[in-house]
């Protein structure tokens, strides 16, 4: 009688998972592979769970067209990390490609953390040292919390995910080898459009340090609350960071919204 026996193996190189399965004769080879265009950022751990979760966690395979759908099916029930996925049957592979969803901000509760995207689609939580991922805090409590993959609502998410993303898009631009977005722990909306109390910053970030950030209105408000534009406060955001090198240190607060302030000074605690 034969018996059936399988091994995994995974090449980080070539962004591929070999299924062997061998039976009564020669080890017969599924590959998973990956198209070439994977983001730098998505790390070996992210990998395996989309291929692991691609093959039905042990699941016979063949590489067919049949195989193609179960394995497109596979990844649309089980990964959110994923979007626009396809799946094609080449001659030695099956090959998967998508949109990879890259999290933006960091959602803790009482019993779970997740990540949101830019589209605030809710992603499974996986360890991403190597990304400047903010977490988001102030949210209202949610009764309901959406599936992964789904949209998480929220005008107050909307406003921290786009600061989030005028940061990101700046790191590149001025701070690539040393972004700012590593130096900010969290983005606080809880008084967000002044819903605490409409004299208080409606935004605010901290420092690793908890150095508080005083950012102000939404992007796009600053006029009715008399502030510095929303450029004038990223650049002086990013002047300040560049002048001291860091965002942390011995002062109680940063402040962007004063219009007559040109490079907020750091205030001192003592």
């Amino acid at each position: 009688m034969g018996g059936t026996a399988v091994g995994l193996l995974y090449l980080e190189k070539r962004n591929e998972h070999i299924r062997r399965v061998s039976q009564t004769k020669a080890p017969v080879e599924v590959r998973l592979q990956f198209a070439d265009n994977v983001p730098a950022w998505v790390n070996t751990q992210l990998r395996e769970k989309v291929l692991r979760a691609a093959e039905g966690y042990g699941q016979d395979l063949k590489i067919d067209e049949n195989a193609a759908g179960q394995v497109h099916q596979n990844i649309i029930n089980n990964i959110a990390w994923l979007d626009d996925v396809k799946v094609k049957a080449t001659h030695d592979a099956l090959r998967i490609e998508g949109r990879w969803r890259k999290p933006v901000g960091l959602i803790k509760t009482a019993r779970q953390k997740f990540y949101v995207d830019a589209e605030q689609v809710v992603l499974d939580f996986i360890q991403m040292p190597d990304l400047p991922i903010v977490e988001i805090t102030g949210l209202p409590s949610v009764q309901k919390m959406p599936q992964l993959g789904q949209v998480l609502e929220g005008d107050d998410l909307a406003a921290a995910i786009k600061l989030l993303q005028w940061l990101e898009r700046r790191d590149r631009i001025e701070t690539s080898q040393k972004p700012l977005l590593m130096e900010i722990n969290r983005i606080d909306v809880s008084n967000h459009d002044g819903r605490k109390n409409k004299s208080l910053p409606h935004i605010l970030f901290y420092a690793k340090d908890d150095t508080k950030i005083i950012w102000g209105a939404e992007i796009g408000k600053w006029q009715q609350h008399l502030e510095s534009t929303d450029e004038q406060k990223m650049a002086k955001l990013y002047n300040y960071y560049k002048e001291f090198g860091t965002l942390s240190g011995n002062v109680k607060f940063i402040n962007l919204c004063d219009p007559q302030d040109d490079i907020p000074l750091p205030i001192d605690k003592y």
